[in-house]
């Protein structure tokens, strides 16, 4: 390995390229930095390469072909049972068509602005030089100003190593063949997402969850239906169960779970372990600088993004707060600003989490068990989508619209959706809450006709009294 004597000194830095850093990096440049990133692996990072964007594209694959041979047969007159799968197909368009498009798009993105790309790991000397490290050699930068955006990685349980049949989200989206069983431990998000793909794949599907139920952050409400659906395409889901080793050969894995106090082995193709995720901070070199952290390797920052170390920032999974692509997004360009000179606070009241499941699930600002707990005075107005017209006509229903408002105000604090399109349909409640609007304001802004947009419309007239559609 060669190793370069001397430092080369650079203006900003951006440690990671996944939704975090690459935005940073763009929006500093915006602003008039010279910027330089350093990626180990894949620019686009884990949301673009093996997270977010191919768990929808497997999540819509399961839909289309779920779709084909069950859904419509007899509803609306299409008959079109015997369809089948090519699985390779399906792998080589996830790849091809749907994350080399993106990543693509985003090394084009930081060509045009001029970005440097440096590929090697990034490992601190101090507040001032990284090392970053590849096969070949190994150089120093020494940087004006930094942006950390190294993000997160599976959580390993004991017993569970992630080789072979025993695999992470990341091999999960990567499998070599639709299983014939497959074993979920952990029913959150991610966990229920690939746990619904692969079912509508074709999978039997046993879900394992430590809790007394899936989808933890989402009330039972709402997660009901995620678990009726489940119901209905036959996964299994076990909970209150603590998984405890994993046996396997070429063929198969066992897996062992304990349940009532009593062991329970389960044999399946293939086991994802999928019980949340780490901060990437542990192997930065952080100790060598005066950057300071969490008890959990969460790096401490203000509302500027600014770490310990002042012109050292942190975004993205490596701080406080849900470990979301969009989180990364938004806080990458208020630390672009600091970097840039600005003065720029992150002031986000909420942050939208979606589950990705069957129906979609999506959540922003309070919800019924917060704001009780923060006694705050409020009233609940919610909505079916039974009642709209759009999903009638998509033989979609299932699921309501919710919304918490302040009972003297009328100020939007919160707002819950079960149901179809709940993904795009939550932004509408994000720029409510944001910006302090009112169920009035919402219902007095003209929605097209017929969507599913107009059931927030609804559900805002329902809160203000003057309901027309229920």
């Amino acid at each position: 390995m060669v190793v370069g004597s001397q430092a080369k000194s650079v203006e900003t830095i951006v440690i990671g390229s996944g939704p975090g850093g690459y935005v940073a990096a763009i929006r500093a440049a915006e602003l008039g930095q010279k910027v330089t990133i350093i990626e180990r692996d894949a620019i686009g990072g884990v949301c673009l390469n093996i997270g977010c964007i191919p768990s929808k594209a497997l999540i819509n694959a399961g839909h289309a072909y779920y779709s084909q041979n069950h859904q419509m047969d007899s509803i609306m007159g299409v008959q079109s049972k015997g369809a089948t799968l090519d699985w390779a197909a399906t792998q080589k368009w996830k790849n091809e068509k749907v994350v080399n498009t993106l990543t693509g798009g985003v090394a084009m993105l930081l060509k045009k602005h001029k970005i440097d790309i440096v590929r090697g790991e990034a490992r601190f000397n101090d507040n001032q030089v990284v090392n970053v490290i590849s096969e070949d050699e190994s150089h120093l930068l020494e940087f004006e100003k930094c942006i950390i955006a190294t993000g997160s990685r599976p959580i390993e349980i004991p017993g569970f190593a992630f080789k072979g049949r025993v695999v992470n989200s990341t091999g999960a989206l990567s499998l070599p063949e639709v299983p014939k069983h497959l074993v979920v431990i952990g029913g959150g998000v991610i966990g229920s997402e690939l746990a619904g793909a692969y079912a509508n794949l074709g999978s039997k599907v046993t879900i394992l969850e430590g809790l007394p139920h899936i989808l933890n952050g989402f009330d039972k409400e709402m997660y009901s239906f995620v678990v009726d659906d489940f119901k209905e395409k036959g996964v299994e889901i076990i909970t209150n169960a603590k998984a405890k080793a994993a046996v396997q050969d070429d063929n198969s894995v066992k897996v062992t779970y304990e349940v009532d106090g009593k062991e329970v082995e389960i044999e399946a193709d293939y086991c994802l372990v999928s019980v949340g995720r780490k901060p990437n901070t542990d192997e930065l070199g952080l100790n060598t600088t005066d950057v300071k952290l969490t008890d959990r390797g969460q790096i401490i920052v203000n509302d500027r993004q600014q770490t310990s170390v002042p012109h050292i920032y942190a975004i993205g999974d490596i701080v406080e707060g849900p470990m979301l692509a969009h989180k990364a997004s938004y806080e990458a360009k208020v630390a672009a600003a600091n970097v840039a000179g600005e003065d720029m606070r992150n002031c986000a009241i909420s942050i939208p989490a979606v589950a990705y499941c069957d129906p979609e699930l999506a959540t922003m600002g309070e919800t019924i068990d917060t704001a009780k707990e923060k006694n705050l005075d409020f009233m609940v107005s919610k909505f079916p989508f039974a009642a709209n017209g759009r999903a009638i006509t998509m033989n979609a229903t299932k699921g309501f619209i919710r919304i918490l408002s302040d009972k003297a105000t009328r100020v939007v604090i919160g707002a819950q959706i079960a149901g179809p399109g709940a993904s795009d349909l939550i932004s509408e409640f994000a720029l409510a809450i944001e910006n302090g609007l009112t169920t009035e304001d919402i219902s007095m802004t003209v929605h097209p006709h017929p969507t599913l947009g107009e059931a927030i419309m609804d559900t805002s007239e329902l809160a203000d009294g003057v309901p027309i559609h229920i």
